[in-house]
C-alpha cells in the first residue's frame, strides 16, 4: 500500500494512532478548563457541559485553518528529514508523541493544569537537539529553525500574562459599569442547589462555548500539524508537495518572483538583506534547474520552496526594500503574492486529517475531565468561583486564544484560562485570595514541562537510533 514496505506501513499506522491518542488526551486534559466555570457556577450539569464543550471543540477544529499546525510542522528542519531514512523519521515522530503523551498523562493524573502545547513543542525541540548531537552530524544546531522557535515562544510566554492582566481589567470594568442589582448578582457565589439567573447562565454558557471553540481551533491545528509531519516523513512522495498543484502555475510564480528580485538594488540593502537576496537568487535558480531535470525528490523540492519563502519574507520585512523602478509598492505587493502562491504548494492538510483530529479532541473532552476541573474550580482561588470571575476568565481566554489562532501562533489554553481565573480572583480579593500551593504547582509544571519533554524525547530518539542501527 502507498508503495512502502510492510514494516514502514505498520509504524505509520502506529504513529497515526499515537497522534490521535495525543489529541484525545489533549481533549480531557486541556478542555477541562473550559467546562470548570460552567460546572462550578451551576450553569450546566457536568455531563451536559462536557458534551457541549466536546461538540464545540469538534466544530472549532473543522472551522479552523492550518497556520498553527504549520508552525508546529516547520519546527522540524527539512534537512533532518532529508538526511534520515523513512524508518528513522517515523521513529523520530514516535519519540515526540510518546514523550508528549507520558507528560500529559502524568500531569493529568496529579490534577495539575499543564500545557499540551508546551509539551509538544518541547518534545519536538528535544529530537532536534538529539539529532544535532548525533555522532557524525556536523553543524546540527544550525539546522534548528530559530526564527520559528522565537515566534512560537512569543505566543506561549505572552498568553498567560495577557490572560492574567486582562481578567483583572475586565473584573474592574464590570465592577464600575454594572448596575447595582446586576453587580450584586454577578459577584455572588452560586447557591448549593440553585442555578444562576437566566441572563448570567446564558453568558457563562456562551463564554464556555467560545473557549471550547477557540481551543479546538488552536490546539486542533497542532494535531493537524503532527499528522502532516508523520505523513511527510513516511510518504514524502505523496505529502511533501500538494498533489493537486498546477506545475505551470508554480513555474509562473517562481519565474515572476525571480524577475522581481533581479530589480532589487543589492547595495542599498543591509547585510542581512544582502545575504537573503543572494540566497534567494540561488534558491530560485535551483528550483528552475530541478524543474528542468524532472527530479522526483519531493522532499528536496519542499526544502527549496521553504527556503524561497523564508528569504522572500526577510526581504519583504525590510520597509526600505530598494527596487529599481518607480512602481515600488506594486512590485512589493506582487512579490508578496507570488511568495504566498509558492508557499501554498507545501502549506496544506487534507480534510480527512481535520476530521480525524476533530473526533479525537471532541471525544477526549467527554472523558477524564474531572481531575483538572477540580483544580481549576476549587484550588486556584480561596473563595468559590463567582459568576463574574467565571465569565471574565472564559471571555479573556477565548479572545486570547482566538487572536493567537488568527496569527498562526500556538498558545496554551490551559495556562491562559488558569491565569485568567487567578487574575479574576486577585481582582476580587487581592493576592491573598490565591491558593499559593496550587499556583506554585502550576508554575513549576509550566517551568519544567519544556526541559523534561525535551530530555525525554531526546532520550527516546537516541534509543531509537541505537535500536535500528
Amino acid at each position: 500500500m502507498f508503495g512502502i514496505e510492510t514494516g514502514i506501513f505498520l509504524l505509520l499506522a502506529l504513529a497515526l494512532f499515537a497522534a490521535f491518542f495525543f489529541e484525545f488526551i489533549n481533549g480531557f486534559h486541556d478542555t477541562a478548563n473550559a467546562v470548570a466555570t460552567v460546572i462550578y457556577t451551576k450553569s450546566l450539569k457536568p455531563l451536559h457541559a462536557v458534551i457541549f464543550s466536546g461538540a464545540l471543540n469538534f466544530l472549532g477544529v473543522l472551522a479552523g485553518g492550518i497556520g498553527v499546525g504549520l508552525s508546529i510542522l516547520h519546527l522540524i528542519p527539512v534537512e533532518m528529514i532529508l538526511e534520515q531514512s523513512n524508518l528513522q523519521n517515523l521513529m523520530m515522530v514516535l519519540s515526540i508523541l510518546v514523550s508528549a503523551i507520558l507528560w500529559n498523562l502524568g500531569t493529568w493524573y496529579f490534577g495539575i493544569p499543564s500545557s499540551s502545547s508546551h509539551t509538544l513543542i518541547g518534545a519536538i525541540l528535544g529530537v532536534g537537539l538529539g539529532y544535532a548531537f548525533l555522532p557524525g552530524v556536523e553543524h546540527g544546531l544550525d539546522l534548528i529553525n530559530y526564527p520559528k522557535i522565537k515566534s512560537v515562544f512569543s505566543g506561549l510566554l505572552m498568553a498567560p500574562i495577557i490572560g492574567f492582566g486582562l481578567a483583572i481589567f475586565l473584573m474592574k470594568l464590570i465592577a464600575i459599569t454594572a448596575k447595582p442589582n446586576s453587580k450584586k448578582e454577578l459577584f455572588k457565589s452560586p447557591n448549593e442547589n440553585d442555578s444562576p439567573p437566566s441572563w448570567i447562565r446564558t453568558i457563562l454558557i456562551a463564554t464556555c462555548g467560545l473557549v471550547s471553540f477557540a481551543h479546538g481551533n488552536n490546539d486542533g491545528q497542532k494535531g493537524i500539524g503532527l499528522v502532516m509531519l508523520i505523513l511527510v516523513c513516511a510518504l514524502p512522495h505523496i505529502y511533501a508537495i500538494r498533489a493537486d498543484i498546477d506545475p505551470s502555475e508554480l513555474h509562473r510564480q517562481v519565474e515572476s518572483a525571480h524577475k522581481i528580485i533581479r530589480t532589487i538594488d543589492n547595495e542599498a540593502l543591509g547585510s542581512k538583506g544582502q545575504v537573503a537576496l543572494a540566497q534567494l537568487d540561488k534558491d530560485l535558480m535551483e528550483f528552475e534547474a530541478y524543474e528542468k531535470s524532472g527530479g522526483k525528490d519531493k522532499l528536496a523540492l519542499r526544502k527549496n520552496i521553504m527556503d524561497i519563502s523564508l528569504n522572500t519574507r526577510i526581504l519583504l520585512d525590510d520597509p526600505s526594500l530598494p527596487l529599481s523602478t518607480n512602481s515600488k509598492s506594486q512590485l512589493r505587493a506582487q512579490l508578496a503574492k507570488e511568495e504566498s502562491g509558492i508557499r501554498a504548494s507545501i502549506d496544506f492538510a487534507p480534510n480527512w486529517i481535520k476530521l480525524m483530529i476533530s473526533l479525537a479532541l471532541g471525544f477526549g473532552t467527554m472523558v477524564g475531565w474531572k481531575r483538572i476541573v477540580v483544580t481549576v474550580g476549587e484550588k486556584i482561588g480561596k473563595s468559590h468561583l463567582n459568576y463574574a470571575q467565571g465569565a471574565s476568565a472564559e471571555l479573556v481566554a477565548a479572545a486570547t486564544v482566538g487572536l493567537a489562532s488568527g496569527f498562526g501562533l500556538p498558545v496554551s489554553t490551559t495556562h491562559t484560562l488558569s491565569s485568567g481565573i487567578a487574575g479574576a480572583m486577585v481582582a476580587d480579593g487581592g493576592l491573598k485570595n490565591l491558593q499559593y500551593k496550587t499556583i506554585r504547582n502550576i508554575a513549576l509544571t509550566w517551568v519544567f514541562t519544556l526541559p523534561v519533554s525535551m530530555l525525554l524525547s531526546a532520550g527516546l530518539f537516541w534509543l531509537s537510533r541505537y535500536l535500528i542501527q
